[in-house]
């Protein structure tokens, strides 16, 4: 990854050393060595697969804890779209917005409205891009596809929308009006997200593209929804605070960032294997007649995201309640329009292949272990049992090249070799040295060379 910290972690103390991770991790970033889990940073896309299927709950995410909001005077929430849908009786944003004013923020900043900004931008600008490139626009919203490109499917990079995501826009139009609001000065205030999985967390911390870090913490969704709980029961006549329609709300579901923009020439899929197909597709030409591709890692969009509490369909079903109840008005609403440029939401920088560069810094060198893995490949099963503590043969044979694995390590090479000990012990059962053996010599007593 472009930065070796990540917001996903092992307890190792609770790690039995079963193979449950490796098997779903779509980076190959885990092995199992001497009964326990280990995540290669290098390889990690902070995707929360692990976490889902760990059984016994060693992976877990790092948010920040609420005690960082005691370092600023002034508190914004940036709550995600996902947010609304984890409370079953809600049937108004503005309940959810207050209930944050209520416990220990003092002002809210949609993110629904920043993402309304961001699909205006994408809108205008998709035309000109899909000219300049084969094959369709990869939406950048989720940073887990964006790692996921970055290692797997390098060649993808240019097809990536190098724009800003909805959350980091957000936070820098919070805190440009909350200095207008209360006269503080910027490092006076802080901005905190609201996160639904992983690897929001760490793209917050370590933003794709741009080197500032806008936002000043970045919480669990769950973490949250505990506190916000018996607020959010309590609240009959909830404040006026929200400013985005369901166009910003639809972005916590699979599809809706495409809906948003109006784009009919548009795939969306969800679920990392489903990605991976799609990526695939593009990947072959097969999706050249497309002008826009949305690629959620976690099922059914962010509001599976593996911090969120509700089951992710019926958040979805909550959050389409909600929206159809919302002024049309508010979809047209934005950001603060001297945000909305080229200049400010652009990258300023493209994230570098990881393909090679795990395997070694200099390019030449990474080149001639990827053909050294390609030999070492054929000479193992390609069955991907798992056995050897790696995912994949594939797999293996780069932790052999990169000298943290030896051959026998795969049980079919160690049950050749031992057939090849066998032999030869087989063969030097019977066998004793000339002066031992009976019948070295002739019954007239000459030797028999």
């Amino acid at each position: 990854m472009h930065k070796a910290t990540h917001s996903v972690t092992l307890e190792s103390e609770k790690c039995k050393g079963c193979i449950n991770c490796i098997k779903r991790c779509p980076t190959g970033a885990i092995r199992v060595r001497n009964s326990k889990a280990a995540i290669l940073s290098d390889h990690c896309i902070d995707c929360g697969e692990c976490i889902r299927v760990c059984p016994n709950y060693a992976k877990k995410a790092i948010s920040d804890p609420l005690s960082v909001m005691k370092n600023y005077k002034y508190k914004v929430a940036l709550p995600a779209p996902t947010l609304c849908g984890q409370f079953k009786k809600v049937r108004d944003v503005n309940i959810v917005l207050t209930a944050l004013v209520k416990v220990d923020f003092d002002d809210v900043f949609e993110v629904s409205l920043a993402a309304q900004s961001i699909s205006d931008y994408t809108k205008q600008i998709l035309p000109e891009l899909r000219e300049k490139l084969r094959g369709p626009v990869i939406s950048s919203a989720c940073p887990v596809i964006v790692n996921l490109i970055r290692i797997r499917y390098p060649s993808l990079l240019d097809n990536v929308l190098k724009v800003l995501a909805p959350v980091e826009l957000a936070a820098i139009a919070a805190r440009k009006q909350a200095v207008k609001k209360t006269g503080l000065k910027p490092s006076e205030i802080g901005v905190f997200f609201i996160s639904p999985c992983p690897a929001k967390i760490t793209a917050s911390k370590y933003p794709l593209g741009f080197d500032n870090v806008e936002i000043d913490g970045i919480f669990s969704m769950t973490e949250m929804y505990k506190k916000l709980l018996p607020v959010v029961e309590k609240i009959e006549k909830p404040l006026d605070l929200a400013s985005a329609g369901v166009r910003g709300l639809r972005w916590s579901c699979a599809g809706g960032e495409g809906k948003a923009m109006d784009e009919d020439l548009f795939v969306s899929a969800d679920g990392i294997d489903n990605v991976i197909r799609v990526l695939e597709e593009i990947d072959n030409d097969k999706l050249d007649s497309v002008r826009f591709v949305e690629l959620n890692a976690c099922a059914a969009g962010c509001v599976g995201g593996c911090l969120t509490v509700e089951n992710p369909f019926v958040a979805r079903a909550r959050l389409q309640r909600i929206g159809s109840a919302m002024d049309d008005d508010k979809c047209r609403n934005s950001v603060d329009e001297t945000l909305i440029n080229s200049e400010t939401l652009d990258w300023k920088s493209t994230p570098n292949s990881a393909l090679t560069l795990r395997l070694d810094s200099d390019r030449s060198e990474a080149m001639r272990k990827l053909a050294l893995i390609d030999k070492i490949l054929t000479e193992l099963p390609g069955i991907d049992c798992g056995s050897c503590g790696a995912p994949s043969c594939e797999a293996h044979a780069e932790d052999m090249v990169m000298g943290k694995a030896v051959d026998i390590d795969c049980v079919f090479k160690l049950r050749e070799r031992m057939g090849v000990l066998f032999e030869e012990i087989n063969k030097l059962h019977d066998y004793l040295p000339p002066p031992l053996t009976p019948d070295t010599r002739q019954g007239d007593g000459s030797s028999v060379l």
